[in-house]
């Protein structure tokens, strides 16, 4: 579902794809390409919400701020994994949020990073660029190479094939 929230509608392009059981509420902005999938949802009432291009949030995930004090931002080409959740932080490009990550306010993953299934990113930890973080707390195990950064677009192109088939069953 699609919706506004206090009178902000969500901005979303015709290139995107919004399943049906989504929720999209509020001050949402999507990029160009990106995808919200079943059941995620992407709460922008209580801040803005912005995602870039050729992301996506997979099912079950969910993205939210803090009431005036954390936005959500999300870069391009990041995926959200399953279970996700993304609160009050900043996501930069060419991430991978694995599944049932967490990542909590004012915390900010670094361009090219892993963030690991199940790890949590606790509030206001900065994480440097092309880190893989496991754990609970997260922490960085290592620096991420060529073939790690290749995984990440692999999925995140996966992710736009899908919504090319997805848009095209819905005309």
């Amino acid at each position: 579902m699609i919706r506004s929230y206090q009178g902000i509608h969500p901005v979303i392009p015709a290139s995107c794809y919004v399943d049906p059981s989504a929720q999209v509420i509020g001050d949402v902005q999507l990029g160009e390409h990106s995808s919200i999938w079943m059941n995620a949802v992407v709460r922008g009432d209580v801040h803005s919400i912005r995602i870039g291009s050729c992301s996506n949030v997979q099912d079950c995930a969910v993205l939210h701020g803090q009431r005036y004090l954390y936005s959500v931002t999300v870069g391009d080409y990041v995926t959200i994994g399953h279970n996700a959740t993304v609160h009050g932080c900043v996501v930069e490009d060419n991430c991978l949020i694995g599944i049932n990550a967490v990542i909590l306010n004012d915390a900010r993953i670094g361009e090219g990073s892993i963030i690991a299934a199940g790890a949590v990113v606790p509030e206001g930890v900065v994480i440097p660029p092309n880190s893989l973080v496991a754990g609970v707390p997260g922490k960085v195990r290592r620096t991420l190479g060529g073939e790690d950064r290749k995984l990440i677009l692999k999925l995140a192109n996966n992710y736009l094939d899908y919504t090319k088939i997805y848009l095209e069953e819905t005309k």
